[in-house]
């Protein structure tokens, strides 16, 4: 049996990979501490509130009393999903992306190595790679060339994580992932809120040419990475966990008025936003040669999938357009720890 800390828990794939894991790690707990900031939704956990195997700790990763009680409880491993992670939030207000990104990395990374954690797994992002032309693919050991706040943050809690390593020899490792979709995304990232906005026939609005290219891969395909890195990847390594799969924004959007049955004239294209990389995608050699792991969804499997599910809880995204989902979220949350 294992006991684990997930941060960020209450995030869109942080809430996947919790239920994901308590389905298939029947015998483990999981410990989920998040700060429920306007992207943390415990609606996105109802199915496994109950589990006695579950815990929601309500509190800050960067804050250090908060953080040591927990991991002093003794834990077998944490996985870092919290951060802040909108770019254009970033671009309006980058001080709380190094708060939450950076501070609260080396808070975790502080108590983890105080308490003698045997594993911890820092969740980051192909972005912190750059932008690519039009051939290549980003490897593990391509440079960091972040071109947002956001992206900024991230890559600089991996130059910690790595440095925790190198100086402590701490037994940490850090995923990097492309585009996910799927089921429970906060509708402010490009493939829910198309969705939501084409289900209720409003615009789409789509920044710049439209010509931006994403490597997309389901979020529980994610989690099955992450998962297989936390127990059998290898200390001090870094894994890229990519879809393999390439889509222009308005083959996406496209796409998604398509299955809807809405028209095209639809799509609002508005100006772009500033340092907008042009083109990701992942060479995930590594975590496929080395640990085993490949993709099960095909895009246009888990694309249909993601919208039928959206169309079937439109409760779900009601409540959050309305905000409601922060009081029933702090209902959810009153038997945690509330800070």
């Amino acid at each position: 049996m294992r006991r684990i800390v997930v941060t960020g828990g209450a995030g869109f794939i942080g809430s996947n990979f919790i239920r994901y894991y308590l389905q298939t790690h029947p015998d483990d707990e999981v410990i989920n501490l998040d700060r429920l900031t306007y992207a943390g939704n415990l609606l996105s956990l109802q199915d496994v509130q109950d589990m006695e195997r579950y815990r929601f700790v309500r509190g800050d990763i960067a804050d250090e009393d908060l953080v040591e009680r927990i991991l002093a409880e003794g834990v077998d491993g944490v996985l870092n999903f919290a951060a802040e992670s909108h770019v254009d939030r970033s671009i309006e207000d980058p001080t709380i992306f190094i708060r939450s990104n950076v501070l609260g990395t080396q808070t975790l990374l502080n108590a983890a190595r105080k308490y003698s954690v045997p594993r911890y797994v820092q969740i980051s992002t192909d972005e912190v790679y750059g932008s690519l032309g039009p051939t290549g693919s980003f490897r593990e050991d391509t440079p960091l060339a972040p071109n947002s706040p956001y992206s900024a943050s991230k890559a600089g809690a991996d130059l910690l994580v790595r440095a925790h390593y190198e100086t402590y020899g701490m037994p940490v490792l850090i995923t990097r992932c492309s585009n996910n979709y799927g089921p429970y995304q906060f509708p402010e990232k490009v493939i829910p809120l198309f969705i939501m906005n084409a289900m209720a026939d409003k615009p789409l609005p789509l920044y710049g040419d439209g010509l931006n290219v994403r490597d997309w891969i389901h979020v529980l395909d994610h989690c099955r990475g992450i998962d297989r890195v936390f127990r059998k990847g290898k200390e001090g390594e870094v894994y890229n966990i990519g879809g393999g799969c390439e889509k222009k924004n308005i083959e996406i959007t496209r796409l998604i008025l398509e299955l809807l049955g809405k028209p095209e004239d639809l799509i609002e294209y508005v100006s772009d936003r500033p340092g907008h990389d042009r083109r990701y995608a992942i060479d995930s050699g590594k975590i496929r040669e080395e640990l085993g792991w490949e993709p099960h969804y095909t895009f246009e499997k888990g694309i249909a999938e993601t919208i039928a599910w959206y169309q079937e809880h439109r409760s779900w995204l009601e409540d959050i357009q309305s905000g409601r989902y922060r009081e029933l979220s702090r209902k959810l949350a009153a038997g945690g720890i509330d800070r």
